[in-house]
């Protein structure tokens, strides 16, 4: 099942005020093993970046004013996302400022449905504890030493490893490899036998196995394992 886990930096906390996308971070997982397969790109606003914004992500317009605008780079997004589910941190945020840009040049709006926000799952499994995305990664042993500022790539492969503890991923891989391990070594520690196993003769002297059939005759009538006794030769 191929997922797209998606995460933005903006110039604001609110599209309605006119704060727009700056960043798309976006990393392909299929059956929740990365691909390799990545959308980043930087956006210019077409606004400034307030102070408070660029303390959190880094990118002031300055940085931004060469880069492409949203309108340049929409169809290259979309494509890469195609009709895969998204996986987003407190999706609503993100979603707003998406469908935001997507309204300003008249395209259809992405629909929550095919949305799993990762803050829901956190505060199910985890309900009453903090779940930011630095809470999870700091619970679930996830290095975050990178993440000394927002970044919308980074925040996202970050988060495919906590979408992972969260729905039990990779535990699941863990125990897929433990067998398939342990399959292997079974394999070559306990080699199929080439021909079926044939009884060892006995060592016995043939006097000293009658003597033993007698010595049971004499207080086992019938015994069971004499029924498999070879034919005297």
């Amino acid at each position: 099942m191929r997922e797209v886990v998606l995460d933005t930096e903006t110039t604001g906390l609110d599209p309605a005020s006119g704060h727009r996308v700056l960043e798309i971070g976006a990393v392909e997982i299929v059956h929740q093993s990365l691909t390799g397969n990545v959308f980043h790109v930087l956006i210019n606003p077409e606004r400034d970046v307030p102070q408070d914004a660029v303390r959190v992500h880094g990118h002031d317009a300055a940085v931004l004013k060469d880069k492409p605008v949203f309108s340049s780079i929409v169809h290259e997004f979309l494509a890469f996302i195609g009709d895969s589910s998204l996986v987003i941190h407190n999706a609503d945020f993100d979603m707003r400022f998406v469908n935001a840009e997507l309204a300003r040049l008249g395209l259809a709006a992405i629909g929550m449905e095919r949305v799993i926000d990762t803050l829901t799952l956190a505060r199910k499994k985890h309900p009453g504890q903090p779940n930011s995305l630095d809470a999870l990664c700091d619970r679930y042993r996830i290095d975050r030493t990178r993440r000394v500022r927002h970044g919308a790539l980074l925040d996202a492969e970050i988060l495919v490893e906590v979408y992972c503890e969260l729905t039990g991923g990779r535990q699941r891989s863990l125990l897929l490899d433990d067998a398939q391990t342990l399959a292997g070594a079974q394999a070559i520690l306990i080699p199929a036998c080439s021909e079926p196993r044939r009884p060892r003769k006995s060592s016995l002297e043939p006097e000293d196995a009658a003597g033993h059939a007698r010595y049971i005759e004499a207080f086992v009538i019938d015994a069971i394992w004499s029924r498999y006794l070879a034919p005297p030769a």
